[in-house]
């Protein structure tokens, strides 16, 4: 084996922030660029919130500048490059990863332990349920969740704790789209369109299930990539989570074959505790990060964006603390509701909390924090500002409004 390299932690972030394509000029946001960031960064999370906009248009904003959203829609709804489905959580991912999510279609609720007990309890109660749903799609094509009337149809309750409690249609919609039967095929609005599997998918999909061996070591080199560094804990974690079967073994036989290699990161003369890899391709290219491959710039990141969405590897890699704090009450808020980190470089440097207010058009900047160590120059307050107003293009805003606070503090902004 050759003498394991030992990155400083500037590389390490470095090799981290450029696999996301956060360190690279913009660029022109088409369609092939928005296809060549999904295969760096494999998955882009869904979430409901858009107190400034979806997260998984932020993600795709903060790598591609002011682009077009229905671009992005008609790659995944119309050309179906790309699709609903479960990464390591709610998601888009790729077409071509089709063989990496089969397994979990295939393997869904199929076990012994007690949550899988459960669903299929529930699903074999409601079967009339199942059968209707996709009776209805067979017959009327496209459907939106609104559109089942299935009264009677669904005599078992789905009980949780959460907000899913009874929402037996939901529930059903949920478990058939997760065990490959149908699929997310458009959306009005917050509203999914679903239609049977089999009318969803285009020709070119890999249908043929791939062996456990080959879905692992694809998969945990795809992570590998996306991450730049990573502990194995990163890498279960991250991309198709909790899914990898034996990582180790998978691990073992990527790095016998010259593919993956341990790392050394070293900071202030210690090294950062764990064992770490990277992708050799990657490590090979270090040199160029170190002198002149790397394009530092400013952006913001959604709180769910791939960079950050592990919080135990944001604080091990960037010292960068990040909690969410939506259901965090008001008064107890250390930041705000709706955070977006700021990057600057291989840094995060700071947090904007703001909203977009759709019926006024305006982009509202309530506050903006720096980290304690981070000392402002002139230079970043200009970098932020010309961030915060592509922000609000791409909005859409009309205007941007910062309230005496963000305008009071560590960023001496003049929008």
């Amino acid at each position: 084996m050759k003498n394991m390299r030992t990155l400083s932690l500037t590389d390490a972030r470095r090799m981290a922030v450029s696999a996301q394509r956060l360190a690279e000029p913009l660029g022109l946001p088409t369609t092939d660029r928005m296809m060549d960031i999904a295969r760096a960064i494999r998955c882009f999370q869904l979430d409901p919130i858009s107190t400034v906009a979806r997260s998984h248009r932020l993600v795709a904003w903060s790598r591609l500048g002011n682009f077009d959203a229905d671009d992005f829609d008609r790659l995944i709804y119309a050309e179906r490059m790309l699709f609903e489905y479960w990464a390591h959580a709610a998601s888009i991912v790729l077409t071509e990863d089709f063989p990496l999510h089969q397994p979990m279609m295939r393997g869904y609720a199929t076990g012994n332990d007690r949550f899988s007990q459960r669903v299929q309890e529930w699903v074999t109660v409601n079967e009339p349920l199942r059968q209707f749903i996709l009776q209805e799609l067979e017959r009327n094509g496209p459907m939106l969740s609104r559109e089942f009337e299935a009264d009677g149809q669904h005599p078992a309750e789905w009980v949780s704790t959460g907000w899913t409690s009874g929402r037996n249609v939901s529930r059903m919609l949920d478990y058939l789209w997760i065990t490959g039967r149908i699929s997310v095929v458009g959306r009005v609005g917050m509203q999914k369109k679903w239609d049977l599997f089999e009318r969803a998918f285009p020709q070119f999909t890999d249908f043929a299930p791939w062996d456990d061996e080959a879905v692992t070591n694809t998969a945990v080199q795809h992570a590998i990539r996306a991450l730049g560094v990573a502990r194995p804990a990163d890498i279960r974690y991250h991309f198709i989570r909790n899914r990898y079967g034996d990582l180790g073994a998978s691990l073992q036989r990527l790095m016998a074959r010259g593919i993956v290699e341990l790392i050394a990161i070293e900071r202030n003369g210690r090294l950062l505790p764990g064992t770490w890899v990277a992708m050799t391709e990657s490590l090979e290219r270090l040199d160029e990060l170190r002198n002149g491959a790397f394009t530092p710039r400013t952006t913001m990141l959604s709180p769910f964006d791939n960079l950050i969405c592990d919080r135990k590897r944001t604080k091990a890699l960037f010292d960068f603390d990040f909690t969410i704090e939506i259901y965090v009450p008001k008064e107890k808020r250390q930041f705000g509701y709706y955070v977006l980190p700021i990057l600057m470089g291989e840094r995060l440097v700071g947090r904007v909390d703001s909203q977009y207010d759709r019926r006024n058009r305006t982009y509202v900047v309530q506050r903006i924090y720096r980290e304690p160590e981070i000392a402002v120059t002139q230079e970043d307050a200009r970098s932020l500002q010309t961030v915060l107003e592509s922000l609000a293009r791409f909005l859409g805003a009309e205007s941007i409004v910062l309230s005496a606070e963000a305008t009071s503090g560590a960023w001496p902004l003049s929008i």
